[in-house]
This record gives structure tokens, sequence and C-alpha cells, in this order.
């Protein structure tokens, strides 16, 4: 973080600590990744006031993370060019990698600071530590975050709240270096029993060919936790070892490499595709226990957002399983106009509501898909193609460029994978 930066979060958590006082600081230091921070004061009793850190993002948006005397913990964000209206406190959803979003409230602290207290849930807590993403959706927008190790941040913000609280101002250091675990008898118990081997399973899913040297595109969870080699194939052919080439784990995409070289490949539709235009969905769900080749299900674009406005996201209608994930979203034409990334968990959804929904299922929009691709320095082909084709033919077509990818998975990415798709 730059000086400016930690002048800012200084400025911001001097606001939020207390608003008729100053807050001085900071005392000792917290750096974990992008995140700059350390213990504040009460500028007018000297007592200590919180821990805190923060970290710029590109979009301009200063995002703070506190920890109080109390325990109690705070997000905030500022930003230069907001004009908010102090006190009108607002509703906000927060979502972490796309799981069950949480509300809260938006308290303006000035027009261009806003503090969001957190309730002490320990699934919202469990869910910030872990996530890589976060979005903030509020009076009509919404924000993206990539979480740069917070599973490492809160134990550093606790590790400073509880120093603090025991030795005073006199203990502060690095709050980063947290202190040895002790249980001796715990650790001779470890060491008397061997560790469990992990658990593998069959990991499936869908990927497709982007240019003549092999890329293929699937989606990051696809090959998420996979133990050795990942391998491709497609329909009746043997498998091959893919080599993974880059992985965008904030936008669910993944690159891999097969060698050889391929006529045929996906060409991604250059002009946008509208609400109310037919897909196809091609990939392999259920793999083993379904039909060894891909299946083809039809349906329209429902909407041109995914969960919570999620503008990288279409809403789609047509049926996607587990093993579908990373496969070809096609337009009447057979172009690519998105990739398959996940289906709305069901029984959460009728748990929260008490409805059972119907065909809605997300794709990755091609904008993020090109600039995914344009990152990683890998030819594509575009298309403007008008005619519309019969759905068997663009299944024909597509044969040339879709592959079941398999690999060996660990436990937990392999829930992973069933949660998403």
């Amino acid at each position: 973080m730059t000086c400016r930066v930690a002048a800012v979060a200084a400025l911001l958590w001097s606001i939020f600590a207390n608003s008729n006082a100053e807050a001085r600081g900071p005392y000792g230091s917290i750096s974990v990744g992008n995140w700059k921070g350390g213990a504040y004061t009460n500028d007018q009793t000297g007592s200590f006031s919180h821990c805190a850190a923060g970290a710029q993002y590109a979009s301009g948006v200063y995002f703070v993370v506190m920890i109080d005397g109390n325990s109690g913990w705070s997000l905030g964000f500022m930003h230069e060019q907001w004009r908010l209206t102090t006190g009108q406190a607002f509703p906000l959803t927060l979502t972490f990698d796309g799981q069950q979003p949480f509300n809260v409230h938006g308290v303006p602290i000035a027009d261009k600071l806003v503090r969001v207290p957190m309730p002490n849930n320990s699934a919202l807590i469990s869910q910030f530590r872990r996530a890589k993403a976060m979005t903030a959706y509020t009076q009509g927008q919404l924000f993206q975050f990539n979480l740069d190790q917070t599973g490492q941040l809160l134990p550093v913000l606790a590790n400073c709240v509880a120093k603090i609280r025991q030795s005073g101002l006199a203990s502060a250091g690095d709050f980063s270096v947290l202190p040895a675990a002790k249980p001796v008898a715990a650790a001779a118990t470890a060491e008397s029993a061997p560790a469990k081997p992990d658990r593998l399973f069959d990991q499936t899913g869908t990927g497709f060919l982007v240019s003549t040297n092999g890329h293929l595109v699937t989606n990051a969870h696809v090959v998420h936790g996979c133990v050795g080699d990942i391998s491709g194939n497609l329909s009746g052919e043997a498998p091959a070892k893919l080599r993974l080439v880059s992985s965008d784990e904030t936008n669910d995409l993944a690159l891999l490499q097969v060698t050889g070289s391929f006529k045929d490949v996906a060409k991604i539709r250059d002009k946008a595709i509208q609400s109310g235009d037919s897909v196809i969905a091609i990939g392999y769900p259920f793999h083993g226990l379904l039909t060894s080749d891909f299946t083809v299900t039809t349906g329209i674009v429902s909407s041109l957002s995914g969960l919570l406005n999620d503008t990288r996201f279409l809403q789609i209608s047509a049926a996607v399983q587990p093993g579908n994930s990373g496969g070809p979203l096609l337009a009447s034409s057979g172009d690519v106009v998105g990739v398959v990334a996940a289906k709305l968990n069901a029984i959460k959804f009728a748990r929260a509501t008490g409805n059972i929904p119907e065909n809605i299922n997300f794709a990755i929009k091609t904008g993020a898909l090109r600039d995914f691709l344009d990152n990683s320095v890998v030819p594509y082909q575009i298309s403007d193609a008008k005619a519309e084709l019969k759905t068997a033919e663009i299944a024909r077509n597509a044969r040339a460029f879709t592959f079941l990818i398999s690999c060996k998975a660990k436990a937990k990415a392999k829930e992973k994978e069933t949660a998403k798709n």
C-alpha cells in the first residue's frame, strides 16, 4: 500500500472509531498480502480503539477490515468520487464466491466513507476467511473485489487486539507474526498416529478448443484440487495429458493445453447476445453414470446478468448438470456466446424461499472469456456468422472441439465442483 493509501486508511478508521475524536496510529504493523495497517487509539482518551488493515483497488475503492476492542468487526469502503448523505443507512448484499448472500447495512460516515457493521455470524466470518472474491450489491450498483489472503488477515487482526488488550501499546510490534501453537499432548498424539491419506475422487468437466495449438478453455473449478495428471479427450478418442497454463479463480476460468495441432476450433461470436436468443449447451454431465458421449441441451438466454445482477454472467434456461462445467454455450449460428459455469442450487433456494426454481443456470459471458485469453496471449477466432444452423449440425461441428476433462481430486475439491455445477 502506498503512503497515501495508508493515510486514507488511518483517516477512515479514525472516523469509524469515534465520530467525535481523531484516532492515532498505527501502532505496530500489520502486513498480510496487500493489506496494511496496525493498532489505533482514541486520540482524546489515549485508550486502545481498534486494529485495522486496508487495501487499495484499481477501481479507486479503499477497502478496510477492522476489529475493535470488544471483538466486533466491520468493513469500510471509501472512494474519492462518492457523494453520500451522512447518516442515511442503506441495505447492502454481500456475496462471497457466489455462495449464499448476506444482507447487511452500510452507514455513510462522511460523503466519501461507508462503514458496514458486520454481525458475529460464524458462517459469514467463515465465508469471508475462505473467499477469493466478494461482490457488494446496493442501490442498483455492483462492486467486485478480489480478496487476497483474508484467511490470514482475520487471525492477524485478532492477534493485534489480543496483544494490545493483554500488554497495552507497549506490546505493539509486528502483529502479522502469530504465536506458535503450544499443545504438546496434541502434537505427541499426531506423531503417534499416521495422518490419513486424502480421499481421491474422479472429477470431470468439459472444455473446448480455442486455438489450433491445442489451447482449451474450461472453468477454474473443474481443475481445482486436481492431484496428478489432468486428462482430456474428444468423444471416442483416447485421453491425452493436459497442461494447466493459467487460471483465473475470480472469473472461474482456466486455460489448458494439449499437445498437437488442431484444425477445428470453437469460434467466439463477436455480436452481443440478447435476452430471448436461442442457445445450446454441450458437455459431459454425470460422466460414467450416463452416456459416455457428450449431451446437447437447448434453451434461451433468460437474462443478461447472473445472481445479484452480476454482469459477468448470462442466465440461461438450457439444462446443465454436474460435468457440464466449462463447456461451450453456443448460439444458433454455432459460435460460442458463453462458458457454462453453474446451476442454481435448487435445495438451498427452496429452503430459503419455499419455492423450487426451474431452469436457472449460468454461463460466463464472452467479454470475460476474451479478456482472459488476451491476458494469456492466446490467439482465438471470432465470428460474425448470421446464418442459423440446425441443432444437430451445431452438435456435429462441436464434436471436433469439445473435450471431456478429468482428473483425480481431493474430497473438498469434489464438493466444490458438485456445488457449482
